[in-house]
């Protein structure tokens, strides 16, 4: 039998507009920043609230789209979602013409592009089983995930190297073609959702179905402790991916084009780390893997403060590739552990929540460390945020992770709990 890619018209083209649109994802991470550092000539603090921007959103809104992507088709949320995101990052290089292009200008397109991704990613998860047999959805996984991180690293890359090209402003056309591309794609599938029914008390309803999330998740000892693990290292983490463009460009002194492919070389790791994930597994156990991967792997990221000139620009890339690799190794881990051990029927409301609680640190990392690079210099800021990461593995140690060598494979009753209701 023949390839998802060939044989299934609207697969193909959810999986081509997904692909572009992550790599015009990608280049934004890069863009943004590189706008505000170069054409603004924005505060260490300032290019902070840039990345917090961009992840304020799932804080805010994360819990409640959840809910309403259920209640609701999901092609035209998907569809709104790339339409606004590509008028949004045509709007930039348009208010850079008419000089209008401040920080708040950006702080603002930042923000708004990030509630467009929260609702297309939610949407996208939820509509990707409607349009593949349950027999097709590995081969359509796999192939999404490979293929949406390729295009990340090449956008991180790329994103470098248009803005040494043709200017980091400029650089957003290319932003916007992707995501028109992506429109076009949703527009062209074939598939039609079948109508939704909105139930009644759909307030009461929202709440009640957000709180059992949550208490679900906090109830859980092996849920918890991925929550409030997955929090705390992505405070380090996103800290200083926040402040790797500053560093490299004003710290260590090198180029934009330079700087964009030290960050796609170091994010190669990510690909290594999901290809050695499951194998070091097998050999080893789930539990000590994941550990192995997330404290022993990702503690290499202490290298990539000392990144001098020359040759000590391998520094870098040596401590981001562990650093990548570690953390979407121990993702993948964590990832089959969630579908296997969390039934069916609470899947989604138990990842709404431990999203919640994962990227809800993600600004107050971004803000943290644009406060502390203006106090207390760059340098010294990536020595704080490298040792968050490690430090965070401190959550796992006092855990029951620590103490077996397989993640649990199936759910134990929740104290506290209670069976979910269905919606009348």
């Amino acid at each position: 039998m023949s390839g998802l890619l060939h044989r299934h018209h609207d697969f193909r083209l959810l999986w081509f507009g997904e692909t572009t649109g992550k790599f015009g994802a990608s280049v934004t991470g890069v863009a943004m920043p590189l706008i505000a550092i170069s054409t603004l000539d924005a505060s260490t603090f300032e290019i902070g609230l840039l990345s917090a921007a961009a992840w304020l959103p799932w804080l805010l809104i994360g819990l409640p789209v959840g809910v309403w992507v259920d209640r609701m088709a999901r092609r035209p949320i998907m569809l709104a979602a790339a339409a606004s995101s590509f008028a949004l990052f045509l709007a930039v290089p348009a208010a850079h013409r008419a000089g209008l292009l401040g920080i708040g200008l950006l702080l603002s397109v930042t923000l708004a592009t990030g509630v467009s991704a929260v609702f297309f990613q939610t949407a996208y998860t939820a509509y990707l089983p409607g349009i593949l047999t349950p027999a097709d959805q590995a081969e359509g996984n796999s192939k999404l995930h490979g293929s949406a991180s390729a295009a990340q690293i090449a956008g991180v890359g790329a994103g470098g190297l248009i803005a040494q090209a043709a200017g980091a402003v400029n650089g957003m056309f290319v932003n916007a073609g992707t995501f028109l591309t992506s429109f076009v794609c949703l527009f062209r599938i074939r598939h039609r959702e079948p109508a939704q029914v909105v139930p009644t008390h759909a307030e009461r309803s929202l709440l009640r179905e957000i709180g059992e999330g949550l208490r679900l998740v906090a109830h859980d000892p092996w849920l918890r402790t991925f929550a409030l693990f997955g929090g705390t290292s992505n405070l380090g983490l996103v800290g200083l991916q926040s402040m790797q463009l500053v560093f490299l460009i004003r710290t260590v002194g090198v180029g934009e084009g330079t700087a964009g492919a030290l960050v796609a070389a170091g994010a190669l790791g990510g690909v290594a780390g999901a290809f050695v994930s499951r194998r070091i597994s097998s050999r080893i156990g789930t539990a000590r893997a994941f550990l192995l991967f997330e404290i022993g792997v990702s503690s290499l990221v202490l290298l990539i403060p000392l990144t001098t000139t020359g040759v000590g620009l391998s520094v870098f890339v040596c401590g981001s590739f562990a650093m990548s690799g570690g953390v979407v190794a121990g993702n993948v881990i964590k990832s089959s552990f969630q579908q296997q051990y969390c039934p069916p029927r609470l899947l989604g409301r138990i990842t709404a929540s431990m999203q919640f609680v994962n990227y809800g640190t993600i600004p107050l990392g971004a803000v943290l460390a644009g406060a502390l690079g203006s106090a207390v210099g760059v340098r010294t800021t990536m020595w704080v945020m490298a040792a968050a990461i490690p430090a965070a593995g401190s959550v796992l140690l006092a855990s029951p992770v620590r103490r077996c060598r397989d993640l649990p494979a199936s759910v134990r009753a929740v104290a506290g709990s209670k069976e979910p209701r269905t919606v009348a």
